[in-house]
């Protein structure tokens, strides 16, 4: 049965900061076959990354070395962006194989159904961050992140990086209890829409596990978290998913 991973939310500022190391390490125990088939990531693993920037690129080489390696074993790899990763396609699809969407995707692994997205869109009521997204995707925007020098992309990209951190952390560091509601009323309301086993997401910041009821039956819902807290993933095999804690040690 097909066997896959999700992680979300790791931030890397630099490949020698303490989760981009350990993301690196944790992709070097992976490999292709009947254990891992798909390889999911949620978005905003790095604390910027926009189009196909050679700056990127090139700072992120070991990164990129290891998940090239993984596509020539057969797995499959996904990245839904988020709100410090976009307009990856040029790059992550075309050169590397790797599949690119900017919104919720519903996939099945086996007889399971799932719903996976970054979850920037989760909250109604953050008119703001909505509109700032759609600004950020607008086709003149687009152009021009793209066609400007990476040293500018990468100047400009860190302000608005550090902007978006501070922008969505009303978001991100209320109550959490407050934050996991915010995530269930989300996956209640999606379910509604279009009926799954399982709703994966991350942006939030807070990790959570549970089974809701919906109109039409009962599903579960989990966040990733992120890498800023407790860096883990989330393993799905046969329709079991659990979470698994990464240490440095």
């Amino acid at each position: 049965m097909a066997s896959a991973i999700f992680v979300s939310d790791i931030h890397i500022t630099s490949p020698e900061c303490p989760r981009g190391q350990l993301f690196a390490s944790f992709l070097r125990t992976l490999s292709g076959g009947q254990e891992l088939t798909h390889l999911y990531l949620l978005g905003d693993i790095f604390d910027l990354w926009v189009a196909d920037h050679r700056y990127f690129v090139d700072r992120y080489h070991e990164i990129i070395a290891e998940l090239r390696r993984l596509r020539a074993e057969g797995v499959e790899v996904i990245y839904f962006e988020g709100n410090h990763d976009l307009h990856l396609r040029s790059y992550w699809s075309d050169r590397l194989g790797v599949a690119v969407h900017a919104g919720p995707v519903y996939v099945r692994h086996g007889e399971t159904r799932l719903r996976i997205e970054h979850g920037d869109q989760m909250d109604p009521d953050d008119k703001g961050y909505r509109f700032l997204r759609w600004f950020l995707r607008t086709p003149p925007v687009r152009w021009l992140i793209c066609n400007l020098p990476g040293a500018v992309i990468r100047r400009i990209g860190e302000r608005a990086s550090a902007a978006s951190r501070e922008y969505t952390s009303q978001t991100k560091t209320i109550e959490s209890d407050e934050a996991v509601a915010k995530i269930r009323s989300h996956a209640k309301k999606a379910f509604d829409e279009r009926p799954f086993d399982i709703i994966l997401s991350g942006h939030v910041h807070v990790r959570d596990d549970c089974e809701l009821e919906g109109r039409s039956g009962t599903f579960r819902s989990v966040n990733l978290g992120s890498w800023l807290d407790a860096p883990c993933y989330f393993a799905l095999n046969d329709g079991n998913g659990t979470f698994h804690e990464l240490t440095t040690e």
